[in-house]
């Protein structure tokens, strides 16, 4: 088996790693140490435009390419992630901070996403629409568009360059993808497998640049056909007023302010390990973190108790250690969260536990998981993504409270209610206003294409399972009149 390694200073474009025309670079950090660990291309207005016109050469063969044999392409290059899990899984937890054993699940997500859509690329069919007489035909067809922009952060890099890029290549689009200048070890080892596995050159690109440059190089490009952004709220924005000047779609999954929402008759025991990890996981920096907890008044008490003492118990460490929870990303994301633990007090809320730095000998960007309790509806710990370990409590009592709750804040990503009325759970499902609903559980564990869909601030897409592809394909509509009038012989 041939070994896993990234060309230094180097991106992948036309099928072929070489340096950025500048010869620029960016120097990858361990956020544990703040240690250099990789070197790789800082891609500039001309390599943007390299790998833009890579994938509209690769487009026209790639599109007339069979699904079949797309899908095939697909789960070869699901095979060599799994013959290189461990390769992986320390590229992800190095670059990001996260736990070894956190690198690996999301390889393995990662495999998963891609296997899926490997099976479901010749699975993507259009409709036959009735007609009013047998004179004619009315049908659909799903195209792809082109070449779709996919660009990510820097939080789950696996888990997204799959989610993005398998459902567009199996719907026929080429792909240039911009992982985030903080973590693009990921991508860009997943895009030496897919070279390995034998997509053919243009097919998928990938660079790394700087947002205000690389990013809106790609953005406006007028050789781009679509764009996927995942990100914040206010780069969202700015990306869709980029895409206006071209006429582009675009494909929006933006930030969240998800709550727990827990009532006096869950169980407590399977409940609060749950929520704990919701926000600890990745140091909480996921856009659909679990960073409010409702709770129902009867069982406040022994819920923050319960939370504070096994968030004390949430081990904190570098990758490699591969403990509970790492660092924050970088210097800027540290500095950002610091600011939330130190303003909260201030706006009325109850430090219950953490509330700071983690010190550590060896250095890094690590913070204590933190419970705040009381907290203002109207503060900005209540109202704006931390992307940190911190966790804003809140007071309901009743279900028509809690829904109020709920929908109180401009996001729509995921909702999570933990009770045993089955009744309650699914009315407050419909009544939430968010692209996600989860009950007795965190997210969409165990739910095979769960659609990882959004509203309202939290963008609009939807992602994960077969609606994902349709998300790169365009629709062509087809009306035939059928002038022979002879019987049939």
């Amino acid at each position: 088996m041939a070994e896993l390694v990234i060309p230094s200073a180097q991106q992948l474009i036309d099928g072929e790693w070489a340096a950025a025309r500048d010869a620029g670079e960016l120097d990858i950090a361990d956020p544990a140490t703040g240690q250099t660990i990789q070197t790789v291309a800082c891609a500039g207005r001309a390599d943007v435009d390299d790998a833009v016109q890579a994938a509209r050469r690769a487009f026209p063969g790639w599109a007339a390419t069979s699904a079949s044999e797309r899908g095939r392409l697909l789960r070869r290059w699901s095979e060599l992630i799994g013959e290189h899990v461990e390769d992986l899984a320390r590229f992800e937890a190095r670059d990001v901070g996260k736990p070894l054993s956190g690198g690996r699940m999301n390889i393995f997500i990662a495999q998963g996403i891609i296997e899926y859509f490997a099976g479901a690329a010749d699975k993507l069919t259009g409709v036959t629409l009735p007609t009013r007489t047998p004179d004619y035909l009315g049908y659909t067809l799903q195209e792809p568009y082109g070449v779709c922009a996919v660009i990510i952060p820097w939080n789950v890099p696996a888990v997204l360059t799959a989610a993005n890029v398998a459902p567009a290549l199996a719907a026929g689009n080429t792909v240039v993808l911009k992982p985030s200048e903080v973590a693009p070890l990921a991508p860009f080892a997943l895009a030496e497998l897919a070279r390995r596995a034998g997509f053919p050159p243009g097919v998928l690109n990938v660079l790394a640049g700087v947002g205000a440059d690389a990013g809106a190089a790609l953005t406006s490009h007028p050789g781009v056909n679509h764009i996927s952004f995942v990100g914040s709220t206010t780069t969202g924005r700015a990306i869709m007023r980029a895409a206006a000047d071209n006429l582009v779609p675009v494909k929006l999954e933006l930030g969240g302010k998800s709550p727990n929402v827990l009532f006096a008759d869950a169980d407590l025991d399977v409940a609060i390990p749950a929520i704990v990890g919701s926000i600890t996981e990745n140091a909480g920096q996921n856009c659909y973190a679990g960073s409010r907890l409702l709770v129902e008044a009867s069982i406040r008490d022994e819920v923050v108790e319960r939370v504070a003492e096994s968030m004390r118990a949430v081990r904190i460490g570098p990758w490699d250690a591969d403990l509970d929870m790492g660092p924050l990303v970088n210097e800027a994301q540290y500095r950002r969260v610091l600011g939330f633990l130190e303003s909260a007090p201030a706006e009325g809320a109850r430090l219950v536990t953490g509330g700071g730095p983690a010190q550590r000998a060896d250095g890094g960007w690590f913070v204590q998981p933190s419970l705040f309790d009381g907290v203002d509806p109207r503060s900005r710990l209540s109202r704006e993504e931390v992307f940190g370990p911190v966790l804003a409590v809140q007071e309901f009592s009743g279900a028509r409270q809690a829904v109020e709750m709920m929908n109180d804040t401009d996001f729509g990503l995921l909702a999570c209610i933990w009770t045993s009325d089955v009744s309650r759970a699914l009315r407050l499902a419909q009544e939430v206003r968010s692209g996600q609903v989860s009950v007795n559980q965190f997210a969409d564990a165990g739910v095979i294409g769960f659609p990882f869909n959004m509203q309202r601030d939290s963008g609009f897409s939807r992602g994960g399972g077969y609606a994902a592809m349709r998300e790169y394909t365009q629709e062509k509509a087809v009306a035939v009149r059928l002038l022979d009038r002879s019987p049939v012989e």
